[in-house]
């Protein structure tokens, strides 16, 4: 009798111990459950928040330079292909075809010049300006791009790094995107941003938005780093930089010398003598290469 007891007890406590066991698991499986659905997500990389008198698009640098940065999905990794509107470019004074054109000869020369005194300096990046706007840096900027595209043995990226006033996309008729801005801004990548133009060995980085945070902007690491990074990735890769005027604000001050070498265009009977000696005594020590004398008529 007293064994028959003893195994029912037994029996009872294993019984027991079962249900608290299996009690406790169900416990946690319903607490984890909790806390997932409770968990919130990582916060998103967003832009700053807008300050007062600021467009959304306009993000001051102090917020951008301390954002933390996140982990962002994947993102398409290929280069925008966009086709080029021919028409625009012979009317925005273009050079698209040396073969063609039969303006294309003094670009020639005036390309030879300029990658003889670069290559000489030991360097690969050139930054177009000029005094005050509207006197040519954009076009020329342009035209020697697409004639060093032309060479046999060089390649060309045409950056545009006037982030106040961004007009290379406007000339070429490519339509409005990212650019160079987002990516300082930290809303896009490099890859994102590049456009295919269907020109053999040329590439284009629009400025993207425009912003008045642009001197900022341009002297921030974020940019000294990435004109270090596309001056040493190819051996055969010229740089051409469409950069702001020099008398309107203080861009091409900051921006000249993270480049080798810096050309200043001057328009015929439009710049004078004087904003000729402020630009070159703002410009200081930048390594100026060469002049154009832009729409002079024989």
């Amino acid at each position: 009798m007293d064994d028959i007891l003893k195994k029912a007890l037994e029996r009872t406590e294993r019984e027991e111990r079962e249900r608290g066991a299996k009690a406790a698991g169900q416990q946690a499986g319903e607490t984890a459950i909790t806390a997932a659905q409770t968990q919130k997500p990582a916060a998103p990389l967003t832009a700053a928040p807008e300050q007062p008198g600021e467009s959304p698009n306009e993000t001051g640098p102090s917020e951008t330079l301390k954002s933390t940065p996140v982990a962002a999905p994947p993102r398409n990794r290929s280069t925008r292909k966009v086709e080029l509107q021919y028409d625009i470019l012979e009317e925005n004074k273009i050079v698209y075809d040396c073969r063609l054109n039969p303006v294309a000869d003094q670009v020639k020369i005036l390309r030879t010049q300029l990658l003889h005194r670069l290559l000489n300096l030991g360097g690969n990046s050139v930054f177009f300006t000029s005094p005050r706007p509207g006197e040519g840096k954009t076009v020329n900027a342009i035209n020697i791009a697409f004639s060093i595209a032309q060479e046999v043995e060089r390649t060309v990226l045409l950056i545009d790094a006037n982030l106040r006033n961004p007009a290379i996309h406007k000339y070429l008729g490519l339509p409005d995107g990212p650019g160079l801005a987002d990516y300082l801004l930290g809303r896009a990548e490099i890859s994102e941003i590049l456009v295919n133009p269907g020109i053999d060995k040329l590439t284009i980085l629009p400025g993207g938005q425009p912003l008045a945070t642009s001197s900022e902007m341009l002297g921030a690491s974020r940019m000294a780093d990435l004109v270090n990074e596309m001056k040493n990735r190819y051996e055969d890769r010229i740089l051409v930089f469409d950069g702001p005027d020099v008398l309107t604000n203080a861009d091409s001050q900051i921006f000249s010398h993270l480049v080798d070498g810096v050309v200043l265009v001057v328009e015929a009977e439009k710049t004078t003598r004087q904003d000729v000696e402020q630009a070159l005594e703002r410009l200081g020590d930048a390594k100026l290469i060469g002049t154009i004398f832009n729409k002079y008529q024989t």
